[in-house]
């Protein structure tokens, strides 16, 4: 995503240096030269930052700020002024400004403020578009969280499995999302009757004969799910002696009563595991006949660490959720520290933290104690960097895409930061 900055000062010369320095640094800027001007370029959808100096002549900087409130609660804005003090710094805090910086700035504490609040800018902006499409009528769109390249291939192949009316194999970590999946592509199926889970971890051996085809007592999962989907949670975990009679229903789509009759089902089967199926099929703890029949389709469902783009929405959506009143993620270092956690819980573990800090329990999040917020954002950018010479073992094109910065950029911060990729390499 671009990171646009509209940038307001009635000094041209100084205009002219902000603007060099923001574009080298790898920002979309917009040049304006008076309050006038600059609200132009401000909507409720601008996808960018206000970066504006105080005095001017006619409306000032505070005016500017207070109209960009108007117009957008939610849009950073950053002042600037060559008279820094104490009381302008108050007032501008008081009236919503993100950042108060005092003329000159350095480039790095510059480039450093205004990358913060584009993060922040880049997750309201997802935000919304999320809350768009929970009111379209697209089940996909509308269950399945997130805008990043993997989670929209994840929804076409749901849709795909949907539409093909075909049994499907759904893999992935634990916590990620299998049942929502299989449930998604119930959804978006026609017809769409029950919609029938068994977990098949918590069968013991004796129940899962009766749970899944039934007995005298009870009916099964098989002819409750008639005409709709059967969900059949960790099959990895299945005894081999039921197997084979899933197989022989899922070949035949029939199902012996206790009374002795046969009923021809008309059922869609989705099965998921967090084990690897084929390494139990080579080990013989799975049967491979059973694993090729239920293998039609198969859906993989990434982790969480694997779409950090994600998470920040996923977070709000999530808070959204668990609290009546809105509570949006803090400040920029919640957004950066929650992307560079692993997550080996996924979606689950994300739910439940946002839960907690929903009820107030949560203090992981916020600004550590008396280390001062340069220090707390050095850490972040350390943690950033360092994760993107690992992931491209150092590949630095791939780094700076990553990043979204330029190269020079990138080794002035690891110059800075005293960060050495040969150490990933």
């Amino acid at each position: 995503m671009t990171q646009k900055i509209l940038l307001v000062d009635d000094d041209k010369p100084v205009r002219e240096a902000l603007c060099q320095t923001l574009e080298l640094a790898g920002f979309d800027v917009i040049s304006a030269a008076s309050f006038i001007e600059a609200t132009d370029h401000i909507s409720a959808d601008f996808n960018g930052v206000v970066l504006s100096d105080v005095r001017m002549p006619g409306k000032d900087g505070f005016a500017l700020l207070a109209r960009c409130k108007q117009i957008d609660l939610e849009l950073p804005v950053i002042l600037l002024t060559g008279q820094g003090d104490v009381p302008s710094a108050v007032r501008a805090m008081e009236q919503g400004a993100l950042n108060f910086l005092e003329k000159p700035v350095s480039h790095q504490r510059l480039s450093e403020v205004v990358t913060q609040a584009c993060m922040l800018r880049a997750t309201v902006i997802e935000n919304r578009k999320l809350k768009a499409q929970l009111a379209r009528e697209d089940v996909a769109e509308r269950l399945v969280i997130g805008q990043s390249e993997t989670t929209q291939n994840l929804r076409r192949q749901l849709r795909a499995v949907a539409d093909s009316g075909s049994d499907a194999l759904i893999s992935g970590e634990t916590g990620v999302g299998k049942e929502l999946a299989a449930r998604v592509i119930h959804q978006l199926s026609k017809p769409r009757s029950p919609f029938i889970a068994i977990n098949c971890g918590m069968l013991t051996q004796g129940l899962t004969g009766s749970v899944l085809f039934g007995d005298k007592t009870r009916q099964g999962a098989f002819a409750r799910a008639d005409g709709g989907t059967l969900f059949l949670d960790e099959i990895g975990a299945m005894p081999l002696d039921q197997q084979v009679n899933l197989l022989r229903i899922l070949e035949d789509r029939q199902l012996e009563l206790a009374s002795g009759q046969v009923k021809q089902l008309k059922i869609r089967v989705l099965a998921a595991s967090y084990q690897d199926l084929p390494d139990m099929v080579s080990k013989g703890l799975f049967r491979d006949d059973l694993f090729f029949r239920l293998d039609v389709a198969r859906i993989f469902i990434p982790p969480l660490r694997e779409r950090p783009e994600d998470i920040g929405i996923l977070m709000n959506h999530f808070l959204q959720l668990e609290s009546d009143a809105e509570i949006p993620l803090a400040n920029a270092f919640s957004l950066a520290d929650l992307v560079t956690k692993p997550w080996p819980g996924n979606m689950r573990e994300l739910r439940n933290h946002a839960r907690r800090m929903a009820i107030g329990l949560n203090e992981h999040d916020t600004l550590p104690d008396n280390i001062g917020l340069s220090t707390a954002l050095d850490r972040v950018e350390t943690r950033l960097i360092e994760q993107a010479l690992q992931k491209h073992a150092s590949r630095m094109v791939d780094v700076c895409a990553d990043l979204k910065i330029p190269r020079k950029t990138l080794y002035d911060r690891m110059n800075r930061l005293k960060i050495n990729p040969a150490d990933f390499r």
